[in-house]
């Protein structure tokens, strides 16, 4: 006998939405890899198991994942297992098996680390589990592996807002927050393998509470206390959080970009309109005013950090005079970047219920002027960087050649912007200086000076 071990089983996941669904991929692969022995596949013709990590923020994204499973449909004939997660499993449930009979399992965000289990018993009976655990699958994940200097960290689930137009708290539930002993002892296990930033992901992430100590009656800490907890860490040079909400941007939390050194010259916090009025039909919880008056702060601390947000065009009401509001709002505060799309009504959501009479040639319209906004200032924002020196971490490979085909490196300024440049896989992990040559929509170009360079070589 050759003592020959047979073949991995492969698997192929495609994510939806966020970053949190990001995450959730990466604990499925674990889960999978350590129970299984599953690796990964990008070749969905070669997989044992197909996994679709869905998303049902918008519309287009919920049908598009019943249109991928039709496309796999024909991998059944030899055996394939084929499962459905993330939010749209949440909502839709046992309703997945009626469209699409031939899926084997249907589960949730909170019991991903229970698939192991569902493919198994699958063997008999398609499987649907798509309960609320609370933070029982962090209990149950194995130790992450990671590759590169940065990593995420899932600090809490769900939320408890109840924005009118949001499907997450029937989806994910209501916020649950991970203690603080359990997310500083992960982070040191990054450390320990090499990350130097990571990323504090949750729903609301700047709702985190946690106690301070494993008794019911210690100290609660809030999110601004955690932030200087993982600041602590030895070998964390960089922190970013996301998604967060105004409301839970305190005054702590602001007061932290002035003492903790490691949180990067970079938020992203939604704002969704410029319109109190629609503020309000949103219940979103604070005014234009409001949320303007805490960065304004913000920049008092940090004057060069860079702001992203997130906007939704043409909620059920919206006039020209609230669209023109929100238009106002991107040319006071200058964003970045955004993500920005035309309100979806969410199944069992209140807003689903509103009339909406604004004919959709308007919202594409309105939508697109503040695409349009927000592009000429990443534009000149851009441009801004040119002849500068920004501190990169070095994440790897470029995702495009350079000049004449030469792989070349990229890397993350403090403001979240791409730098593409020529460099020895040597800097790769590295914090280095470079020297912004050029300037594009979405990325910059660097140059390593030459002291760097020949230190790195």
């Amino acid at each position: 006998m050759s003592g020959a071990q047979p073949p991995a089983k492969k698997v192929f996941i495609k994510t939806f939405g966020c970053q949190m669904n990001e995450y959730d991929s990466d604990k499925m692969l674990d889960v999978l890899r350590a129970a299984q022995g599953y690796e990964p596949t990008t070749d969905v013709e070669q997989a044992d198991l197909v996994l679709f990590n869905t998303c049902s923020v918008r519309e287009k994204a919920q049908e598009k994942v019943f249109s991928d499973l039709g496309r796999v449909k024909h991998l059944k004939a030899r055996g394939v297992k084929i499962g459905v997660g993330g939010c749209v499993a949440s909502q839709e449930g046992a309703q997945i098996l009626e469209r699409a009979p031939y899926v084997d399992v249907v589960f949730g965000p909170q019991t991903l680390h229970r698939l192991p289990a569902l493919l198994d018993a699958s063997a008999k009976r398609a499987q649907v589990d798509i309960s609320f655990p609370e933070i029982e699958k962090f209990d149950h994940l194995p130790p992450a592996r990671v590759q590169g200097p940065s990593a995420f960290v899932s600090i809490m689930e769900g939320c408890s807002k109840y924005c009118s137009y949001c499907v997450v708290p029937y989806t994910r539930g209501e916020e649950v927050s991970r203690p603080l002993a359990d997310v500083i002892g992960e982070i040191e296990a990054l450390a320990a393998q090499g990350v130097r930033e990571v990323t504090l992901l949750g729903q609301n992430v700047n709702g985190w509470r946690g106690r301070v100590g494993s008794d019911d009656d210690a100290p609660l800490a809030d999110f601004a206390t955690l932030i200087e907890r993982v600041a602590a860490v030895e070998g964390i040079a960089r922190l970013r959080y996301t998604t967060s909400h105004p409301l839970e941007f305190s005054a702590r939390l602001i007061d932290a970009y002035a003492r903790v050194p490691q949180l990067v010259d970079h938020l992203h916090l939604p704002v969704q309109h410029g319109s109190d009025r629609i503020l309000a039909a949103m219940k979103r919880g604070y005014t234009a005013l409001e949320y303007k008056s805490k960065l304004r702060r913000l920049r008092a601390l940090r004057p060069g950090i860079s702001l992203s947000t997130d906007f939704i065009v043409g909620f059920p009401g919206e006039t020209d005079e609230d669209h023109a509001k929100t238009m106002q709002l991107i040319d006071e505060i200058g964003f970045d970047a955004s993500f920005s799309f035309v309100y979806s009504p969410r199944p069992g959501t209140p807003a689903a219920a509103l009339a909406d009479e604004t004919p959709r040639e308007v919202k594409l319209a309105r939508l697109s002027q503040v695409q349009e906004a927000i592009e000429a200032n990443q534009r000149r924002i851009g441009a801004s960087r040119v002849g500068t020196l920004q501190r990169i971490l070095v994440e790897g490979a470029a995702r495009k050649p350079g000049a004449g085909g030469v792989p070349e490196l990229m890397g993350r300024t403090e403001c979240n912007r791409i730098v593409n440049f020529a460099g020895g896989d040597r800097l790769v992990g590295q914090l280095i200086d470079v020297r912004i040559v050029a300037a594009y929509p979405h990325s910059l170009r660097g140059e390593v000076p030459i002291a760097q360079a020949q230190h790195a070589a």
